[in-house]
């Protein structure tokens, strides 16, 4: 995991977006508003470009706000995934950007992969940068990876890669499948998924995303409910492992079916050689929303 070197921009960015970013990240999927200068898209190539966030406390009382909306027990580190929270408006930026080859909204979240290799203190101050890579053509479409390294001092604690998918243009015969998760029963609780989860997910990770916020909102862009974030569903999994899991771990997901909101979710978690594969599934069909697996490091 990790970015080339020696990007040709660097900039940074201050806090985790808003509503005004959302809304410059609705912009170029809105037909005809799409074709106007300044907002139609017209490179083929990631930026060589890196986004930075410098120096961002890890505060308590955020970390407790994220914990309670994911599950998570009240502890004086921060979780596993947490650090995705810091970085989201870093993804926001990339993707915002005037150079960027396709819009945030219709972009699909298709695999996330963390790595921890050391947990992260509550106060300790994290430097975050962001790079986009291995633009590919996927079965589906096109595929790019968003890479993310988190450093205190100059020590890297904490980095994570999150697979983008934007549809057409695929080639189903040779184009990349993504990776290869091991199917696990699902044999444990049923979780309630309530119906503001997306609400709530959004208003402490900063991803406000219309697909995830109400009925109305998620309908104006195709589904027929509001769906619960990928990463919610990734930390609730970890969350539900973390009293297994070691300090130093990878965790990687691949996003299948969406939640839709309210809804009922089964969980299921098998011990494997170095780590647990895990599943989120829907309790009547069994039809996976998530598969995931740790690894020790």
């Amino acid at each position: 995991m990790g970015a080339p070197d020696s990007p040709g921009r660097v900039e940074h960015v201050d806090g985790a977006g808003g509503l005004a970013t959302m809304a410059k990240a609705a912009l170029p999927a809105v037909p005809g508003v799409n074709q106007l200068p300044g907002i139609k898209k017209t490179s083929r190539t990631l930026p060589d470009l890196e986004l930075r966030r410098d120096d961002v406390e890890v505060r308590r009382d955020e970390v407790d706000r994220y914990a309670e909306v994911c599950g998570f027990p009240r502890r004086d580190t921060a979780p596993v995934p947490y650090l995705h929270m810091l970085a989201f408006g870093l993804h926001m930026a990339m993707m915002t950007d005037a150079a960027f080859p396709f819009p945030a909204i219709g972009s699909v979240h298709l695999e996330n992969t963390i790595t921890q290799h050391r947990p992260v203190a509550i106060g300790e101050r994290v430097s975050l940068g962001l790079r986009a890579a291995n633009l590919r053509t996927s079965t589906k479409g096109r595929a790019w990876d968003m890479l993310v390294t988190g450093t205190v001092g100059d020590e890297v604690v904490w980095e994570s890669t999150s697979t983008y998918l934007r549809l057409g243009g695929g080639d189903k015969e040779h184009g990349d499948r993504g990776t290869e998760l091991a199917p696990v029963e699902a044999r444990g609780a049923v979780w309630e998924v309530p119906e503001n989860t997306g609400r709530r997910y959004a208003a402490v990770s900063g991803d406000r995303n219309p697909i995830h916020l109400y009925p109305l909102t998620a309908k104006a862009l195709g589904f027929k409910r509001h769906i619960a974030h990928g990463m919610w569903s990734k930390a609730r999994c970890i969350a539900a492992l973390e009293n297994r899991l070691p300090d130093a771990v990878q965790v990687t997901v691949a996003f299948k079916k969406p939640i839709f909101l309210p809804g009922k979710v089964r969980f299921g978690a098998a011990r494997r050689e170095d780590g647990y594969g895990f599943t989120l599934v829907d309790p009547r069909t069994g039809a996976p929303h998530l598969l995931g697996r740790t690894t020790a490091l």
